[in-house]
């Protein structure tokens, strides 16, 4: 059974109120509030207000924070203009004035943190840069998220999590000895060097703003991010412990003890026998006379090593190994893949996923003792909390039906 996780807390940053911009098209989306603009001859829209307790979609970001919020959270986001997404397209050439700008300060006037990802300056052609919107709302936490960061040769350039990582050294680590780099996903420079560094910063920019009073912007670079995830390999290098290429050290699988390997049903277990005493248990599991072997942290021993294990673990099934380690400390676990994560006993007693809206997913991490962040719902339709939206931020009926008129909203 999938774990259903108690709401009856409050979340611990609920009552906060976010509004978060990103750049993916010269089209510029505040999501289910639609703002357009014409400025620089560049359209602009704004495409709906959330209101939900967590944000399904992209980027990491929204869902660290909102997963935490029960309020309303705002969502100024960027993508290509479709007839789906919008009740009614500004035809071109029609001029709207500020009234889309000002829609945009006027809701940042009520907002704690707004999370803005557009490529440097275009925030600031468009009128919402970071000094506009602190001059609506000098408390409010601007935090600005891009690939190469704020300046910088790259700083204008397109980019992906896999250009990022490979500019500081990460790629280059990850992969089997002599083979190609390995992109581990898009965990490393969009999620782990990205999403959760900005994270990071807002919630330190709103515990600072709690003795200051004052709110300031908070620059996260993915490369900036994903650099800083490399610290301590770094260090490793500086002082002799990484000397190989990628996989021939000690943590990127070049150890026999720290790596992978393939079962006889053609599944893979994970082995991370690092300390003394758990490689000893790996070696009683398998099977294998300690005083047979190089000694455990020879790198010059690791291949005669590696490939007798190789062996070992072809000979039995995956879970057959998970019985033989199941009460060992030999650190032996299997490689799940995303279908059977969720069915796992641990992760079940945990409720580390739960079931939402007919779908499987990861529950709100960390957890806390007394507040009780909230798994993802349903996100509305498009322009179906416009009104509520706006009747929060203080528009009129009047005002909103100006805004419609005009195409500012939709």
């Amino acid at each position: 059974m999938l774990g259903r996780q108690s709401v009856a807390c409050r979340a611990p940053l609920a009552g906060f109120l976010e509004h978060a911009l990103r750049d993916e098209s010269p089209h510029v989306v505040l999501q289910r509030v639609a703002i357009r603009s014409r400025r620089l001859e560049q359209q602009s829209r704004v495409d709906g207000a959330v209101l939900a307790h967590r944000i399904h979609d992209r980027p990491l970001e929204r869902r660290k924070l909102a997963g935490f919020a029960l309020e309303v959270d705002l969502r100024l986001d960027a993508g290509p203009m479709s007839v789906e997404k919008l009740h009614k397209v500004v035809q071109p050439g029609r001029k709207i004035g500020r009234a889309g700008p000002d829609a945009g300060l006027r809701l940042v006037e009520g907002a704690d943190v707004l999370i803005e990802g557009f490529r440097p300056g275009v925030a600031e052609r468009m009128g919402i840069g970071p000094y506009d919107c602190l001059g609506r709302n000098p408390r409010l936490i601007y935090a600005r998220m891009t690939g190469w960061g704020q300046e910088g040769p790259l700083a204008g350039r397109a980019g992906h999590d896999i250009n990022y990582i490979a500019l500081v050294g990460a790629l280059d680590a990850i992969g089997e000895a002599g083979g190609r780099p390995q992109p581990p996903l898009n965990l490393v420079g969009d999620y782990g060097g990205g999403s959760l560094y900005l994270a990071l910063g807002v919630l330190s920019a709103l515990v600072e703003r709690a003795s200051s009073g004052r709110g300031q912007v908070v620059d996260a670079a993915m490369v900036d991010g994903a650099a800083s995830l490399m610290s301590l390999f770094y260090e490793l290098k500086a002082i002799g412990m990484w000397p190989g290429p990628r996989g021939e050290n000690l943590l990127d699988g070049g150890a026999p003890f720290y790596r992978t390997y393939r079962t006889r049903d053609d599944h893979y277990v994970a082995v991370g026998a690092l300390e003394p005493r758990f490689y000893t248990q790996l070696l009683d599991g398998l099977g294998i006379d300690p005083e047979t072997l190089p000694q455990q942290m020879d790198p010059g021993g690791w291949p005669e090593t590696g490939s007798l294990m190789a062996e070992i673990f072809a000979s039995k099934s995956r879970d057959e190994w998970m019985g033989v380690f199941a009460d060992t400390d030999a650190c032996v676990s299997p490689v799940l893949s995303v279908e059977e994560a969720p069915r796992h006993p641990h992760l079940q007693a945990r409720n580390t996923f739960v079931e939402t809206g007919g779908r499987i997913e990861p529950s709100p991490a960390p957890r806390f003792s007394r507040s009780r962040p909230v798994p993802g719902r349903a996100i509305p339709q498009p322009g179906a909390n416009t009104d509520e939206v706006l009747a929060r931020a203080g528009f009129t009926g009047d005002e909103v039906e100006t805004l419609r008129d005009l195409g500012v909203v939709g």
